[in-house]
């Protein structure tokens, strides 16, 4: 079995749902050479939750995914490491983000270079399988590893689900492409307000948390139509 395969599956063993290995050469800024990305699922029912409104069971997996995800991209690190190259785990602790609400290397990056899926009109990673309803996370490395087919366009059409959706009216209904700019799909600001506003209003939590967007989608909707549970 070679590298990647093994860290395939190693990462498949600590929980990862999904896993793609993509290039970042084009990426300047970054300093490593390959990127991989990593998903995790949200539960059926707190999905079908957040078509009406975010919930407490939905903070409180949210943060539970996250503890998941830091877990098994560490987990990656460590094996890399171990085999004699350089690795990097994106965890929650290390990623800084900026006054604009961004990172340096986002997540969603590495999941399109590797070949997760796409970035929806929601401004959200869509995958075929999962549609959004994953967390996601990355690993970064210079090891030799065999990359997936990026993903460099769209699949959401003219669907225009979870612009009708938002209560913030703050997506474009933009169809992405590789390199385009975030402000182009969605309004992060006016997003980021309104979920801090519904996610209080609803269980006296402030965070900014919504989810409505994600719930929506038809990729979505025909994971939930094959979980049934």
């Amino acid at each position: 079995m070679g590298l990647t395969e093994e860290l395939k599956g190693l990462l498949y063993q600590k929980g990862a749902k999904l896993v793609g290995v993509g290039s970042l050469e084009e990426i300047t800024e970054c300093n490593y050479s390959i990127g991989v990305s990593v998903a995790v699922l949200l539960p059926g029912k707190i999905i079908r939750d957040l078509q009406t409104a975010p919930t407490k069971e939905y903070y409180d997996m949210y943060y539970t995914l996250n503890h998941q995800l830091n877990d098994i991209v560490t987990a990656g690190e460590i094996f890399l490491q171990e085999n004699g190259f350089e690795a990097y785990a994106q965890t929650t602790e290390r990623v800084e983000i900026n006054q604009n609400r961004c990172t340096k290397l986002p997540h969603k990056t590495v999941a399109t270079r590797a070949g997760l899926g796409w970035i929806g009109k929601n401004g959200l990673l869509v995958t075929k399988i999962f549609g959004p309803a994953v967390r996601i996370s990355s690993l970064l490395t210079n090891a030799p590893l065999t990359c997936d087919k990026p993903v460099n366009s769209s699949l959401c059409g003219t669907c225009t689900l979870c612009v009708k959706s938002c209560p913030a009216q703050a997506l474009h209904g933009t169809l992405w492409e590789a390199g385009i700019k975030r402000e182009k799909i969605v309004d992060v600001e006016r997003c980021y307000k309104k979920q801090i506003e519904i996610m209080h209003r609803e269980t006296g939590i402030e965070a900014d948390l919504c989810g409505r967007c994600f719930a929506v989608c038809p990729y979505t909707q025909r994971y939930l139509e094959k979980r049934k549970g």
